[in-house]
C-alpha cells in the first residue's frame, strides 16, 4: 500500500508545476497588455500636448504677425516709428495681442512699440485713426472699454518690473505711463474737440472714473509703490522731472477718484515711500501744488487722528515705513500750511502718535543679537534698506524744528508773549517814572484755556521726537533753542500762569495727575531741554553782559523755580525717587537747574540763599539722612545745594569720622592708634616722604603718621610729633611739588594751579601725580587747610563733571588762556564765511623748543573749519586746551586723592565749595571767634595788655588782606576753616617768647599774675614776631607799646620772617 503511493508522488508534482506556470505566464501577459494600453494613452497625450504647444505657437505667432503687420513693427527695428492704421482694423488684433500679454505678465518691446502706436494715434485728427474713435462705435465700446483697462493693467505691471537707473528702461517707463496718463482723463483728447466735445464729455469723464477706479481696485497703488521704490530711494533720484510729473499726475487722479478705503491705500502705499514728498516738490512743483490745492493734508489728517485707523495702518507698515510716513506728513503739512493751522493740536497729535509707532521699534541704546542700526532711531527691531533715503528723510523731518514751523505751532503763545513783553516794558518804565494810578491785577492764565492746550500739544509733540529721534536729538533742540523767540516766549506764558509758588503747585498737581488730559508739565520739559542746550553754548558775555535770552533778574526766577519744583517733586513723593532718573519732567528740569546752579556757583548772578530751601531745617534734614533715609540721601545726591554749606561740612567730616571708626583708626581711648613713623631729611623732603607713604595702603596713610625730621647734619631734630610736625611735612611738600620750578604744576594768569602738560620730563611723573592726590586728600581728609589755589578747570575734572553732558569746558577757558578764549570767541560770532579764516581741527603748539601739531579730533588737519561747525571746532579747541594735554596726569591725582577722601562725598560740594575744603573760607576772618579759641602761654591771657592790643591792631588797624596775611604767618593758610577756628588743629595759640618752652605750662595763676603786673626782664623793642606754623603758635614778645606791637608785626607778616621750629 505505501508502496503505491511512493509511485504516485512524481506526477503530482510535475502537475504542480505546469500549474504554476500557466499562471506566471497569464500575469505578465496581462501586465503587458496593460503596459501597452498606457504607452498608448501616453502617446495620445503627448501628441495632444505637442499639437497644443504647435497650435498655440502659431496662434501665438499668427497674433503677433498680425499685429506686427497692422503696426508697422519688425524684430530688427533698432527705432521704431509708429505708422497708422485704422483703429477699426487694429483693434481686434491689438485686443487678442493685449490678453495673451497679460496673461504672459512680460514686457516685450513688441508691447512698447504697440503702446507707442495707440499714443501716437490719439493725436491725430482723422478720427478713423485715432484709437479712442471706437468709443464712438455703439457696438464695440463695451469691449474697448474692457481692453484698454487690460492695457492699463498691463502696463502696471509692467512698470514694476523695469529699473529707471537703466536709461533705455527709463525711456519705456515714461512710454507706459503716457499710455496710463492718456486714457486716465480726457483732458488732451481730440475726440471731444468742437461742439461734439462739450455733448459728450460727461460720458467720457464718466468713462475714466470707472477706468480708474478699476486700476486702483486691481493694485494701482502697490505697481506706483514699487516704481516709486526703483526710481526715488537712491542717493540720486533717477526719475527725471517728466517721469515725476506723470507718476504724481497719475496718483492725483486716483487719489481724487474717491473710494471708501481711498486715503489708506494712498497712506499705506504712496505716502510712506521715503522722502515721496520732497522729490515731489523738487521734481513736479506744480503737481505738487496742486495736491496742496485738493487739501491733501486735511484729508490725511482727519484719517489718521482716529486712533484705530492709525493703529491698523501702523501695523501694517512697521516702524520704518512709519517713520517715512511721519517725514512726508511733516513736509506736507508745512507746505499746506492751511491744514495744520486750522486744527493745531490735531496735527501735534497725529505726529505724536507717529513718533509713539516709531519708538515701539527701538530697542535701547545698546546694540543687542536682534537688533539694527537705523541711522535715525539708533538700534532697532527692524533692519533699514534704505540709507540712500535718510539725506532726504533728515530734510523732511528737519523742517519740524524750522524757525518758521516753530511759528506756525507757537503762534498763538507768541501773541500772547508780544502782548506780556509789551506790558512788562511799559510796567519797567511806570517803575522809573512819576506815580501813577494803581494798575489792574495781572490777569493769570487758566490752567484749561486754549492757549496751554495748544501750546502744551505742540510741547508733547517735540517732546516725542526728541525721545524718538535719538541720533538727531541734538540737532532738534538745537534748533528749538536757537529760535529766535521760543524759549523766551515759554517763559513768559509759564510766568502768565501765575506766580512762582502757584506755577510749582502747577506742575505738581500736573504731575501728579493721572487723570488730567492737559500736560502743562510739557512746557516746562521742552523748556528745560532747550534751555540746557542753548546755556551750553552761550558764553559768559552773552549770559552776564548781553543778557541773552534772559535778562539776569529772570534767570534768578527761573532758578527760583526749578530749585523748589524739583526739591518738591522728591520731598513729597509726586514722583517716587527710585523712579526719577527715567522721568522727563525730573530729568529735564534737573539737568537746567544744575547746569544753573554750576553757573552760579562760577560767577555769581543769584543771592547766596536763593539755592537753599527754607521749608526743611537743616537740621531735620540731617537727621533724615544719618537714619538713612532714602529720600533725603537721594536729594542730597542730585541737589546738594538745598543745604546751607556749613552744614555740609559738618556732615562730610561726621563721614570722615565714620570712615575712621569702620577703618578702626579713630581717636578714642579704647582703640589702639594705627600709626606709621616716618623719616625725613629736610634736603630730601619730597623723596623721602614719597619713598615711605607712596606705597602705603590707603587704610594706614588714613592713620596717624608721625615724622621725624633730620637735619642738614643727618641729626635727629629734636621733639615729638603730636599732629603738628605732620603740619609741618604736609605743608612743606605741599610746597615742593606745587612748586612751578619742579614742572608738576603751572599757575594761570591768576597764578592758579593745574597739571603741567610737559610734566613727563620728571621721571615717574604719574606716581608723582598719585602721591600728591593722596597726600591732599589726606590734608582734606584730616581737615587741616592748605593754602593751594588750584585753577577751577582742573577742580572741574577731580570731581568727575567734565563727563555730565552739560559740561563745557569753554566756559572755564578764560581762567586758562584769556587770549585763545577771546579768539575761539571771534570765530564763534563771525559774520562772514569762516572757512576764509584756514582753520582746521588741529592745533599747533610750542613743546619745548618744538613745534607738535595736534589733532583735535582723528583726522582734525583734513577736517575744514566751516560755518556749520565751528561751534564743535571752538568746544574741540577748549577740550584739547583744559582736558586732553593733562588727562594722564588728572587721572593719577585722581587716583590718589580718591583713594583717601571717596568721591560720593565730595559730590555734595561744587567746584568752588571743594577749593574751600582744601583752602579754608573765602570770607574775611571772624576774629571774635578766633580769640574765642585761642590758648595762651608765657604769662599771657585772654585779658593781657599786649593781647587786647593784639586783637584791636587786628580788628582796627589791618585790612582785610592783612588779616589773611597773618593768618597765614602762623597757620601757613590765608583763610579761616569752614566749619570756624573752634576745628583748627592744633587749636590756634600764642605765646609770650620770654619763657622758654620747657618752663611753660600755659595759662597758670602764677604766668596769669606775672602778665597782670608785666614781670619782664628786658624790653623786648628789637626782637620781631614769630611763628611755629606746623603747631598753629604765635611767639610774641612782652612789647611795652602798641605802636612796636603794630609795627614789628606788620614787618613780620608782609616780609614774611619769623619762623621758627618749635
Amino acid at each position: 500500500m505505501f508502496g503505491h503511493n511512493r509511485s504516485q508522488e512524481p506526477k503530482i508534482t510535475s502537475s504542480n508545476d505546469e500549474k504554476t506556470h500557466f499562471l506566471e505566464h497569464a500575469k505578465q501577459a496581462r501586465e503587458e497588455r496593460a503596459r501597452r494600453v498606457i504607452q498608448e494613452k501616453s502617446s495620445i497625450l503627448i501628441q495632444a500636448f505637442m499639437r497644443g504647444i504647435s497650435a498655440r505657437r502659431f496662434y501665438l505667432a499668427t497674433i503677433r504677425k498680425n499685429l506686427d503687420d497692422i503696426i508697422n513693427y519688425s524684430d530688427e527695428q533698432t527705432e521704431y516709428t509708429p505708422s497708422l492704421s485704422p483703429a477699426l482694423a487694429l483693434f481686434p488684433h491689438a485686443q487678442r495681442f493685449i490678453r495673451v500679454a497679460r496673461k504672459s505678465q512680460t514686457f516685450t518691446k513688441r508691447f512698447e512699440c504697440f503702446c507707442k502706436h495707440v499714443i501716437h494715434s490719439l493725436s491725430s485728427d482723422n478720427m478713423k485713426m485715432n484709437y479712442l474713435s471706437l468709443l464712438l462705435n455703439k457696438e464695440l465700446a463695451g469691449s474697448w472699454i474692457e481692453h484698454i483697462k487690460y492695457l492699463l493693467l498691463h502696463c502696471l505691471h509692467c512698470l514694476t518690473k523695469l529699473q529707471p537707473d537703466t536709461p533705455a528702461e527709463l525711456r519705456s517707463i515714461n512710454t507706459l505711463l503716457t499710455v496710463l496718463v492718456s486714457f486716465t482723463s480726457t483732458l488732451n483728447w481730440k475726440l471731444l474737440s468742437g461742439k461734439r466735445g462739450d455733448v459728450l464729455r460727461p460720458a467720457m469723464n464718466q468713462i475714466c472714473a470707472n477706468i480708474l477706479s478699476h486700476i486702483r481696485e486691481n493694485g494701482f497703488y502697490v505697481s506706483m509703490e514699487v516704481l516709486l521704490f526703483n526710481g526715488l530711494v537712491k542717493t540720486k533720484p533717477c526719475f527725471k522731472p517728466a517721469t515725476m510729473c506723470a507718476v504724481c499726475t497719475l496718483l492725483l487722479r486716483v487719489y481724487l477718484n474717491k473710494s471708501k478705503d481711498g486715503e489708506r491705500g494712498f497712506l499705506l502705499h504712496i505716502l510712506s515711500v521715503p522722502a515721496l514728498t520732497y522729490h515731489m516738490a523738487a521734481l513736479a512743483p506744480e503737481i505738487y501744488l496742486r495736491f496742496m490745492g485738493e487739501r491733501l493734508i486735511t484729508h490725511c489728517l482727519q484719517y489718521l487722528s482716529d486712533y484705530e485707523r492709525l493703529q491698523a495702518l501702523a501695523v501694517t507698515l512697521e516702524g520704518n515705513r512709519t517713520l517715512c510716513l511721519l517725514a512726508n506728513v511733516i513736509h506736507l503739512g508745512f507746505a499746506e500750511v492751511e491744514g495744520v493751522v486750522m486744527d493745531v493740536i490735531n496735527f501735534t497729535t497725529v505726529v505724536n502718535r507717529l513718533l509713539q509707532v516709531c519708538g515701539q521699534c527701538i530697542m535701547g541704546k545698546k546694540q543687542t543679537s536682534k537688533s539694527h542700526w537705523h541711522p535715525i532711531l539708533g538700534w532697532a527691531a527692524q533692519p533699514f534698506n534704505h540709507n540712500e533715503a535718510v539725506p532726504y528723510i533728515m530734510r523732511q523731518l528737519q523742517v519740524l524744528w524750522s524757525n518758521r514751523a516753530v511759528s506756525i505751532l507757537f503762534a498763538d503763545m507768541n501773541d500772547f508773549a508780544s502782548t506780556k513783553d509789551m506790558s512788562l516794558s511799559s510796567e519797567d518804565g511806570r517803575k522809573s517814572g512819576l506815580k501813577k494810578k494803581k494798575d489792574k491785577k495781572p490777569t493769570t492764565l487758566k490752567a484749561d484755556s486754549n492757549l496751554l492746550r495748544v501750546t502744551c500739544s505742540a510741547c508733547v509733540m517735540y517732546q516725542a521726537a526728541i525721545t524718538v529721534l535719538i541720533q538727531i536729538q541734538a540737532e532738534i533742540l538745537s534748533g528749538l533753542a536757537f529760535n529766535s523767540c521760543l524759549l523766551r516766549n515759554l517763559w513768559l506764558l509759564m510766568k502768565g500762569m501765575g506766580s512762582t509758588s502757584h506755577m510749582v503747585k502747577i506742575f505738581l498737581d500736573t504731575i501728579g495727575s493721572e487723570a488730567s488730559s492737559l500736560n502743562v508739565s510739557s512746557m516746562l520739559t521742552l523748556f528745560a531741554d532747550a534751555a540746557v542746550m542753548l546755556f551750553m553754548i552761550l558764553d559768559d558775555v552773552e549770559v552776564y553782559e548781553e543778557q541773552k535770552p534772559f535778562s539776569l533778574s529772570e534767570l534768578v526766577e527761573l532758578s527760583d523755580l526749578l530749585n523748589q519744583l524739583v526739591f518738591r517733586i522728591i520731598w513729597y513723593d509726586v514722583i517716587d525717587y527710585r523712579k526719577a532718573e527715567s522721568d522727563p519732567v525730573f530729568t529735564s528740569a534737573h539737568s537746567l537747574l544744575q547746569l544753573l546752579h554750576e553757573r552760579d556757583s562760577r560767577r555769581a548772578f543769584a543771592p547766596p540763599d536763593l539755592w537753599i530751601i527754607k521749608d526743611v531745617r537743616p537740621a531735620q534734614f540731617i537727621s533724615c539722612i544719618d537714619k538713612g533715609n532714602k529720600t533725603s540721601q537721594f536729594l542730597l545726591q542730585k541737589m546738594p545745594h538745598v543745604v546751607g554749606h556749613k552744614d555740609r561740612v559738618i556732615l562730610f567730616r561726621k563721614l570722615v569720622q565714620n570712615d575712621k571708626e569702620s577703618q578702626g583708626i579713630a581717636d578714642s581711648a579704647n582703640a589702639m592708634p594705627n600709626i606709621t613713623y616716618i623719616n625725613v631729611s629736610r634736603r630730601r623732603l619730597l623723596e623721602d616722604g614719597y619713598n615711605q607713604l607712596a606705597g602705603l595702603p590707603p587704610v594706614a596713610l588714613k592713620g596717624l603718621i608721625r615724622v621725624k625730621f633730620i637735619n642738614a647734619q643727618g641729626l635727629d631734630e629734636a621733639g615729638i610729633d603730636q599732629d603738628g610736625v605732620f603740619k609741618e611735612f604736609l605743608e612743606e611738600t605741599i610746597k615742593k611739588v606745587f612748586d612751578p620750578g619742579l614742572n608738576l604744576f603751572m599757575a594761570t594768569a591768576e597764578q592758579k594751579l593745574y597739571p603741567s602738560p610737559t610734566s613727563s620730563v620728571q621721571e615717574n611723573h604719574l606716581q608723582l601725580f598719585e602721591f600728591v592726590g593722596r597726600i591732599l586728600g589726606k590734608a582734606v581728609y584730616e581737615g587741616i587747610v592748605v593754602d593751594v589755589p588750584f585753577a577751577p578747570f582742573f577742580l572741574t575734572q577731580v570731581l568727575d563733571n567734565t563727563k555730565n553732558s552739560m559740561y563745557s569746558y569753554l566756559d572755564e577757558l578764560p581762567s586758562l588762556d584769556p587770549e585763545l578764549y577771546k579768539n575761539l570767541a571771534y570765530v564763534k560770532h563771525y559774520d562772514g564765511d569762516i572757512e576764509e579764516l584756514e582753520l582746521n581741527f588741529s592745533y599747533d603748539e610750542n613743546v619745548m623748543g618744538k613745534l607738535q601739531n595736534y589733532e583735535l579730533k582723528p583726522g582734525g588737519r583734513a577736517i575744514s573749519v566751516t560755518n556749520a561747525n565751528k561751534i564743535s571746532y571752538v568746544h574741540y579747541m577748549a577740550r584739547f586746551k583744559m582736558h586732553t594735554r593733562i588727562r594722564e596726569q588728572t587721572k593719577a591725582f585722581i587716583r590718589g586723592f580718591g583713594s583717601i577722601v571717596s568721591y560720593e562725598w565730595l559730590q555734595m560740594f561744587s567746584t568752588p565749595e571743594v577749593q574751600k575744603l582744601i583752602s579754608g573760607d573765602t570770607i574775611d576772618i571772624d576774629l571774635a571767634d578766633l580769640r574765642k579759641h585761642t590758648q595762651y602761654y608765657g604769662g599771657f591771657h585772654n585779658n593781657h595788655r599786649v593781647v587786647n592790643w593784639l586783637w584791636d591792631i587786628l580788628q582796627k588797624d589791618f585790612n582785610e588782606k592783612e588779616r589773611g596775611q597773618f593768618l597765614k604767618f602762623i597757620t601757613s593758610c590765608s583763610k579761616p576753616p569752614l566749619l570756624g577756628f573752634g576745628q583748627l588743629e592744633p587749636p590756634f595759640s600764642i605765646r609770650c617768647v620770654e619763657v622758654s618752652d620747657d618752663q611753660d605750662t600755659g595759662d597758670t595763676i602764677g604766668s596769669v599774675l606775672k602778665g597782670f603786673f608785666s614781670i619782664r626782664k628786658n624790653e623786648p623793642a628789637g626782637r620781631l614776631p614769630t611763628s611755629s606754623t606746623c603747631f598753629n603758635l604765635l611767639k610774641l614778645p612782652n612789647y611795652s607799646k602798641k605802636r612796636i606791637l603794630r609795627d614789628k608785626l606788620r614787618y613780620s607778616i608782609l616780609n614774611n620772617t619769623g619762623f621758627e621750629l618749635s
